[in-house]
């Protein structure tokens, strides 16, 4: 069978659509309690969560430019580093779940099974992201005015107002966008999330390219009935050429793996090419040891299963005895060692 066919049938069976990530993109991700219940019972759960929050976020050199905690849901506008944003979410909610069950004596889900993951154009969106984001508290009427959201520690806008440091988040790139000066820029930044206040709820930015970025329904439907082409995907926020930028590359990424794997290679194929390549028994490289040649053997391996066949990070640890966070190292040193001796996957 043919890999477009292949792939074509697979697209068409898959149950919900796969998340597109790619290092440096730009995500708003929203996560809810199951059933919308709380995930934040106290203080106590909130400083958990920020803790772990920031030891993701600098473990995986993941940067966060805002952020906000609900009582039954959260907001973070992260761009990935090496890392994909899936290992990044599955660290942060898995460890919090566990604690939060064991504090509150209780088993089962805490969130939703699916987090949203938005990969959002960052030139039109950043600003406005960034201040829907902090206004959330206010909205919800956690805090009573903006004054007081500028003091509100479960937010990202007070350490963008300079009145909580913590050093995790990535205040320098969004107070560039406001002023040179962190003391003019965070005035201007002040008066843009002001003038937010009066817009209300934007459910524009919580997903879709399409209609987001055509100005509403009223004007999509216009446009339809003119026969202008619009491509759009709830997964994407941005404008039409956008959108159908990153699905173009998204869908050659995931063609290229469907064609790597109806050639039948997989992970003993991997090991195969890093032994030939090394000269190192393929026995050997999966042993523990942290000998030099056999950390770069493992870490051309790890980089080749995951980004050239798309195997899960957590079954190429088992293949290889290594850890999620240590497959996670692997894949970036081994991304580099590819590079630099410009070596192929397949001969």
């Amino acid at each position: 069978m043919r890999c477009d066919v292949v792939l074509n049938l697979l697209l068409f069976n898959m149950p919900r659509q796969a998340r597109i990530d790619a290092p440096g993109s730009l995500h708003h991700i929203i996560s809810r309690g199951i059933e919308r219940r709380r995930i934040f019972q106290d203080d106590v759960d909130r400083d958990d969560f920020v803790a772990r929050l920031n030891k993701v976020m600098d473990d995986t050199k993941t940067s966060c430019y805002a952020w906000a905690l609900m009582p039954n849901h959260f907001h973070l506008l992260l761009r990935t580093g090496n890392v994909p944003i899936s290992t990044v979410m599955r660290r942060l909610l898995t460890g919090y779940a566990v604690r939060f069950n064991r504090r509150h004596d209780r088993c089962g889900h805490l969130f939703q099974n699916r987090y949203k993951s938005i990969l959002c154009q960052e030139n039109s969106y950043l600003k406005e992201l960034v201040r829907y984001i902090h206004l959330n508290p206010l909205r919800a009427g956690i805090v009573e005015n903006l004054d007081s959201l500028c003091d509100y520690c479960y937010s990202g806008h007070s350490r963008l107002m300079g009145n909580i440091v913590d050093g995790w988040q990535d205040t320098d790139t969004i107070l560039r966008l406001y002023g040179v000066k962190d003391r003019s820029a965070r005035k201007e930044y002040y008066k843009f999330v002001e003038k937010g206040i009066s817009q209300g709820r934007l459910s524009e930015l919580t997903g879709g390219g399409l209609v987001r970025s055509e100005g509403g329904w009223q004007e999509l439907k216009s446009k339809r009935r003119m026969r202008m082409h619009l491509k759009g995907d709830e997964r994407i926020l941005g404008d039409s050429d956008y959108v159908e930028s990153v699905l173009k590359k998204a869908e050659e990424n995931l063609a290229r793996k469907y064609r790597l794997r109806s050639k039948g290679l997989d992970f003993k194929f991997v090991l195969k090419r890093v032994s030939d390549i090394y000269k190192i028994p393929i026995h050997i490289i999966q042993q523990p040891g942290r000998d030099r040649e056999r950390v770069i053997a493992r870490s051309v391996a790890a980089y080749w299963a995951v980004r050239e066949l798309g195997i899960p990070g957590t079954k190429v640890g088992l293949q290889l005895g290594l850890s999620q966070s240590a497959v996670s190292r692997a894949v970036k040193r081994g991304e580099q060692l590819v590079v630099n001796a410009a070596f192929r996957f397949e001969e």
